[in-house]
């Protein structure tokens, strides 16, 4: 089986094991405990933190752990409009865009339905590109946060992010963004993105699932979401999983310390991917920037169309049949029958945008394995019965 599926998640690497074993065997104590064990334990924890502010550039301070990239996003959207609110009680809008991920789109829309919230959601180019101007016209007096992810989880596609949070900044209003996807592959400096706050997910990049982190800049208000033992300077109760922060912070020093190498080998792969797909199916729609003409505004390892005229499902199937493991978008919505949001907001039919497929690469394909790629879902496509060009 070839495993085309990386944007769901990635497997856990060895090193990332090898520096959590400590921690899930003799190093087993509460890092609020004040004792040795304790003492150890928060200094495994501590050592992390650090690890992580040196891949996003920031301080240790600013650094949140968290269970995953959902409760990232939802501290960041939730925590930072109340923690606005909390100061100035005029504060009630929030801005962010039609396609972002279900944990950015549903806190918004929470916050609209329990706590009085108003939200805008801007709509995207038909590459699902968000338009600095458009963001400029919808900032407010009352703006209390806006969130735009940095790279699309379906299509693939990369916001100009520095450029967008240099409008929330003129307008002095806190930025997230869900780097969720970026992570493997992008630069996370924060300081050059210039943004207020940050979400990152440790499976995506080599670490267990239920691992994540939020960078929150100094000062920011926040309002925390879970009640405890205050825990993580007060902005996240709960125990804190020490071995879960050391795999993330494991895998992040991993990743930037391969991206460069690791982007452009991917990028070579999805360039061959892409060509080779829109050659033999003339029908299929790339989904996304097109990478031929704006290779910088889409994830290095990620390819994704739209077949008119077959069942994106079905399409997943009949590949699986052939031993390739692909997805129809995000593994967040597996088994959901309705067409993608990112997709009509995008502009395309209900009906195409149920038949998306989406192909992501890790750095372990080859060339030839490519072509094979590029070769079955031609003839599954075919087969299915699609209209010829």
């Amino acid at each position: 089986m070839l495993y085309l599926d990386a944007a769901a998640t990635a497997p856990v690497r060895r090193e990332v094991l090898e520096a959590m074993w400590p921690y899930l065997t003799q190093e087993f104590g509460n890092a609020s405990s004040h004792h040795e064990m304790g003492r150890r334990a928060l200094a495994g924890l501590e050592t992390a933190r650090e690890t992580v502010a040196g891949a996003l550039n920031c301080r240790p301070a600013e650094v949140v752990f968290t269970s995953g990239g959902t409760e990232a996003d939802n501290l960041a959207v939730k925590g930072i409009a109340l923690g606005r609110r909390d100061r100035d009680p005029a504060r009630t809008h929030v801005v962010t865009s039609a396609i972002e991920h279900s944990a950015v789109l549903d806190s918004a829309r929470d916050l609209a339905r329990w706590d009085g919230f108003e939200v805008t959601e801007l709509e995207v180019s038909p590459e699902g590109l968000v338009d600095p101007a458009a963001l400029e016209r919808a900032v407010r007096a009352d703006t209390a946060v806006v969130s735009v992810m940095h790279a699309n989880n379906e299509t693939g596609a990369v916001q100009p992010i520095a450029e967008l949070a240099a409008v929330a900044r003129a307008r002095k209003v806190p930025f997230h963004t869900d780097a969720v996807q970026a992570a493997g592959s992008l630069e996370l400096d924060v300081q050059a993105l210039d943004v207020a706050a940050l979400s990152l997910a440790g499976h995506k990049i080599g670490a267990p699932k239920g691992t994540g982190a939020l960078y929150l800049r100094r000062g920011t208000p926040l309002r925390p979401l879970l009640s405890g033992g205050g825990q993580e300077r007060g902005r996240r109760s709960g125990t804190s999983d020490v071995a879960g922060a050391v795999g993330l912070a494991t895998a992040l020093r991993l990743a930037s310390a391969e991206r460069g190498e690791r982007a452009a080998h991917l990028a070579g792969l999805r360039d061959r991917l892409i060509a080779g797909i829109l050659t033999v199916v003339p029908t299929a729609v790339l989904s996304g920037p097109d990478p031929r003409e704006r290779p910088a505004s889409r994830l290095p390892g990620t390819a994704s169309f739209c077949f008119p005229g077959v069942n994106g499902e079905t399409v997943l199937v009949d590949l699986e049949a052939r031993g390739l493991l692909v997805s129809s978008g995000s593994a967040c919505a597996a088994g959901d029958a309705e067409p993608s949001h990112v997709l009509t907001a995008m502009g395309y039919p209900a009906e195409v945008a149920t038949t998306a497929v989406r192909f992501t690469l890790s750095s372990g394909i080859t060339p030839e394995q490519v072509d094979g790629i590029v070769a079955a879902t031609r003839d599954v496509v075919q087969r299915l019965g699609a209209p010829r060009g």
